[in-house]
């Protein structure tokens, strides 16, 4: 089962109104907490007079993410950010970071209404989101001897492979991610070595 999963393509603005309170939705990508929190910062500072800037993030994969937040930044508790979130995590979209900037109108909407408001005002953003296909890498460790090492590394820059560190002893460890439909090429490939080094892929997959 592939583990790639679709992410934001770009960011996504949608306005809903109820009762004169205005719900600006800004639905942007997000690979982990820090690009989050930027997104939040850049909303405060292109709406810095709204009373509420709500949000929630989800990091990772839609069915198993990494990491989940939330925040109803002065509304009553369990009104702004769950609904945001339940939303979210009802979507095949990850790496997902999603604020709420709210206008009061004057006219309270109760606990039950600002729930509704906050879970219709994510959805419409949702509505409107493009996507694109994330292809998720699978992890390996790769040995090697050392004058291989260089054609291997110029084989995996070619497949988009990721070395994500290197080990030296007697021979070379590379601790490798690559895209799952290129690593039966490279099995193929380093069986082609003609050496006494033994070439194998043990397989290290990413926890969830």
């Amino acid at each position: 089962m592939s583990s790639s999963y679709f992410i934001p393509d770009g960011s996504t603005e949608v306005l809903y109104e109820v009762k004169k309170s205005k719900f600006i939705t800004r639905l942007c990508y997000a690979k982990d907490r820090a690009q989050a929190m930027t997104v939040l910062a850049q909303a405060k500072q292109d709406y810095p007079d709204a009373r509420h800037h709500c949000w929630a993030y989800l990091i990772g994969s839609p069915t198993a993410p990494k990491l989940i937040a939330m925040s109803d930044d002065g509304e009553p508790s369990g009104t702004a950010g769950k609904p945001i979130l339940n939303v979210m995590q009802h979507k095949e979209i990850g790496d997902v970071m999603l604020v709420v900037i709210r206008y009061f109108g004057g006219i309270k909407l109760g606990a039950g209404g600002l729930v509704r408001a906050y879970s219709h005002a994510t959805q419409h953003a949702y509505d409107q989101a493009s996507t694109q296909l994330q292809i998720q890498l699978e992890k390996h460790s790769l040995y090697c001897i050392f004058s291989d090492e260089h054609t291997i590394r110029h084989w995996l820059s070619l497949h988009d492979g990721e070395i994500l560190n290197a080990t030296y002893t007697q021979h070379v460890t590379l601790n490798i991610a690559l895209k799952e439909k290129d690593v039966t090429a490279l099995r193929k490939f380093l069986g082609a070595f003609k050496n006494s080094q033994l070439f194998e892929i043990a397989p290290n997959k990413p926890s969830a």
